[in-house]
């Protein structure tokens, strides 16, 4: 059990991030069968043709994925925390890309303690004095080919969530913020956060706050090593949206009254969303979504709310009552 002891100061230097290099080491993990796809397998299979192809043309992606285990270490090099929410997977790379040698041995040889033998090939390249260029490469590449095209959609998941795990926590402290965060983690009254995990250990946060990081991908780490900040990546909530909304009987009825597009619209804001969230999940320009979402403003279907620089959209009771369908009069009328 480890056990991250908090102070009073720890709530207000907490911060929240999205990692771009994260999610791509995890869609390799996924791929690569180390990691449960979950609710997302329809996703990840509409990318294995590409993945299969990169393990061909790339030996770096099946030296990579070979180190990869489940409750035990993995190199630390290839999957730091973020420091922030970058736009893309740039200063991340630059991070791995900045390890040394020695310290990238050091931790591959580490991680391939316990794990059976890797091919000599792999083995050649995990120890070649330019294996941390081969395997940012490998990682830039699995970007560039696996998520960088969807990551809007991605992203507009994974800031939704922070927004709630960070309102959580201003308003209402550690305990509501992890609540459902992972069944691995526990809040403790005396001002502990308890983490399962298989070495036992106690670290104390000091006023430095802890970062969370939400993955698409379901993954749980709890970064308490040097040189990283104290960081908990922890499976983010919302991410069936990725796969689209389920098709329903009656939207065939409520395309026909609003216009397809401008329906589908209307349905996504079950979820509270902003004008670039709704775009990035539904595929859709911003211009053509802010359109759609002005004429249903005027219909008094949907409302606006700024939250600091942005408007996020939400159902107005009557936007509602169409967008839950027709079940909710399916009974006789009386006379």
């Amino acid at each position: 059990m480890l056990r991250i002891e908090v102070g009073p100061a720890d709530v207000a230097h907490s911060r929240f991030g999205i990692s771009p290099l994260g999610e791509t080491v995890m869609v390799l993990r996924t791929l690569s069968g180390n990691h449960q796809a979950g609710p997302l397998r329809p996703w990840i299979e509409r990318l294995r043709p590409a993945y299969e192809q990169l393990r061909r043309e790339l030996p770096a992606v099946a030296a990579m994925t070979s180190l990869y285990r489940r409750g035990a270490y993995n190199a630390d090099f290839l999957h730091p925390p973020p420091s922030g929410t970058p736009a893309g997977i740039g200063d991340e790379l630059a991070a791995v890309r900045a390890t040394s040698a020695a310290r990238a041995h050091g931790e591959i040889a580490r991680n391939l303690e316990g794990l059976r033998p890797p091919s000599a090939a792999v083995r050649a390249l995990l120890d070649s004095p330019d294996v941390v260029a081969r395997l940012a490469d490998a990682i830039e590449a699995a970007w560039a080919t696996l998520l960088e095209p969807r990551w809007p959609a991605l992203r507009a998941v994974l800031e939704r969530d922070l927004v709630r795990t960070a309102g959580r926590l201003a308003a209402y402290g550690w305990g509501a913020a992890l609540s459902d965060l992972s069944p691995r983690l526990r809040w403790r009254d005396e001002g502990v956060i308890e983490v399962t995990r298989h070495a036992a250990d106690t670290v104390r946060l000091d006023g430095a706050g802890l970062l969370f990081v939400p993955s698409a991908f379901g993954a749980f780490i709890a970064y308490v090593e040097p040189p990283w900040p104290y960081a908990i990546v922890y499976p983010a909530r919302g991410v069936a949206e990725l796969l689209g909304a389920p098709a329903r009987a009656d939207d065939a009825a409520l395309a026909d009254l609003l216009g397809t597009t401008r329906a589908m619209i209307l349905r996504a804001l079950a979820t509270r969303a902003t004008t670039t969230q709704l775009a990035a999940r539904l595929g859709l320009g911003l211009g053509t979504v802010g359109d759609h979402l002005a004429v249903l403003r005027r219909a008094d279907l949907i409302t606006g709310i700024r939250v600091g620089r942005s408007v996020h959209y939400q159902h107005t009771a009557l936007g509602e009552v169409l967008a839950a369908g027709s079940e909710r009069s399916t009974g006789t009328l009386s006379r």
